[in-house]
């Protein structure tokens, strides 16, 4: 899948901006930001996820023969436009925040400087890739946070929204931090785990439970888990595994991964009491897991009320992110280069004060607390803006800025979260596999504050803008508000 050819994959108004540069001879090299502007699930943070799947789409941007054809079947192009996308290709500079960091609004995910036809082109397809799987790897955080280090697997392919969907979702939802996921493609595509059990009508097809769980334990005995809820989940699901389980020990088998599952009813009663059966027959360490429609709500809930689950399955509301089902992602004009090689930088106005955008060709610190490793703030500043941090830096709030923080200097630490992706049309990045990158994200998850993890009303992690860009935002603003 990663080498279909989606340069089509783009809006139409994408296509019909490019000819008109392309006719009105406009070549400008440009900076564009994909950014969003609120966290997702009302979240204090995201993860940044879909780096992998922009640079495939990059590496292969390219106007096939029947592109063209349909293309002229519209009859909106000229054939001088058609001529020219003949030989397109990627041209420009990407740069980006690598996938399974912890992100914040309004700061750039992506950063592209090229000719202004190629920035264009490209936008759709990197909002649809980026805002997808930075939702999902969001959800599956948030999720595998409930479980406070229980095992969360993923398991939502029949309810997505398609096949793409269900495979990136389950590919994001591995960076987020699940252990595996239920999909056997996206085991094959991205090198990740994969685990099941059994549904209910390997049960029904047997002539009783205990032949079915029988049956079941011979083939797998190492991944053992029985579904217990088809018929009866205390009066004989419970006692038909526990049985099996006996005759395992008895039969001197293993016993290195095994358990029940539930799918329904009160979970949080069925696990005290499947906890409590389970113990009085010597099996301490069987494994109790749980689905039915699951989310990180539900799971605190489950825990608050002590459930003695230590295996999550979630589907639906993790693939769908079904409270949230959208990020958010925009693509807006920064800056255009001169001839001078300096940025003009250029501006969004807007009757709400959100999407305002901030201009220039920018970069982005991370600065971290010395004693606790916790992000302090992210500060968005210009290109070629450098800091001592053995100096004192004073923060400031951009939409309230006579709220300040004064960073003592030695107290705090920076790191530059966009790093170079493509330079003038080559790709000078290496991905990560997907586990590394969930690696990545679990160190990244242990930088933010518990104030921020929460589920309702989260402590806001700020994003700060430098002197020199704030100067220059409000003197685009000043000058606008002169026209």
């Amino acid at each position: 899948m990663s080498t279909l050819n989606l340069t089509l994959l783009t809006d139409l108004y994408e296509m019909t901006m490019m000819q008109g540069y392309f006719k009105t001879n406009n070549r400008d090299v440009v900076v564009f930001d994909a950014f969003y502007r609120s966290n997702p699930c009302d979240s204090g943070y995201a993860i940044c996820a879909g780096l992998e799947q922009v640079i495939d789409y990059i590496k292969n941007l390219h106007f096939s023969e029947e592109d063209i054809a349909y293309l002229r079947s519209l009859q909106i192009f000229e054939e001088g436009f058609l001529d020219y996308l003949k030989d397109f290709q990627f041209s420009g500079d990407i740069y980006a925040i690598p996938e399974g960091t912890v992100i914040f609004p309004k700061e750039p995910l992506v950063k592209v400087i090229a000719p202004i036809m190629e920035a264009q082109l490209i936008e759709t397809a990197i909002l649809n890739i980026i805002n997808h799987q930075s939702l999902i790897a969001t959800k599956a955080a948030r999720v595998c946070y409930a479980a406070k280090g229980d095992g969360v697997m993923e398991f939502g392919l029949r309810r997505a929204q398609g096949p793409d969907s269900g495979i990136y979702g389950a590919r994001a939802a591995m960076i987020g931090g699940c252990k595996g996921t239920s999909n056997v493609l996206a085991g094959q595509l991205f090198d990740v785990p994969v685990l099941g059990t059994h549904a209910h009508s390997w049960i029904m097809s047997f002539p009783d439970e205990y032949t079915a769980f029988s049956n079941y334990a011979r083939m797998y005995p190492s991944a053992c888990i029985l579904l217990v809820d088809t018929y009866d989940t205390l009066n004989s699901g419970i006692p038909n595994a526990i049985r099996v389980f006996t005759e395992m020990r008895n039969a001197d088998i293993p016993l290195t991964y095994y358990g029940i599952r539930m799918d329904s009813g009160d979970l949080a009663y069925l696990s005290k009491k499947a906890r409590r059966m389970l113990d009085d027959a010597g099996f301490p360490d069987a494994v109790i897991s749980a689905s039915n429609d699951l989310d990180e709500y539900l799971i605190q809930s489950l825990k608050f009320q002590g459930a003695m689950i230590t295996s999550w399955g979630v589907g639906t509301n993790l693939i769908t992110a079904k409270d949230n089902p959208a990020f958010g992602g925009v693509y807006k004009l920064a800056a255009i280069r001169q001839e001078d090689g300096t940025f003009l930088p250029k501006i969004k106005l807007s009757e709400n004060t959100e999407k305002v955008t901030n201009p220039g060709n920018k970069i982005i610190y991370r600065i971290y607390d010395n004693d606790t490793g916790k992000i302090r703030a992210d500060y968005i500043c210009l290109e070629g803006e450098t800091f001592d941090t053995e100096e004192d830096l004073v923060l400031f709030d951009p939409n309230e800025p006579w709220k300040k923080t004064k960073l003592a200097g030695g107290s705090y630490t920076m790191r530059k979260l966009l790093i170079p992706i493509f330079k003038r049309g080559k790709c000078v990045y290496n991905s990560p596999s997907v586990m590394e990158i969930q690696a990545v994200c679990t160190r990244e998850k242990e930088t933010i504050w518990n104030e921020t993890k929460r589920f309702v009303n989260p402590a806001k992690i700020y994003v700060d803008l430098s002197d020199k860009l704030y100067a220059m935002k409000r003197d685009l603003l000043s000058d606008m508000s002169q026209i």
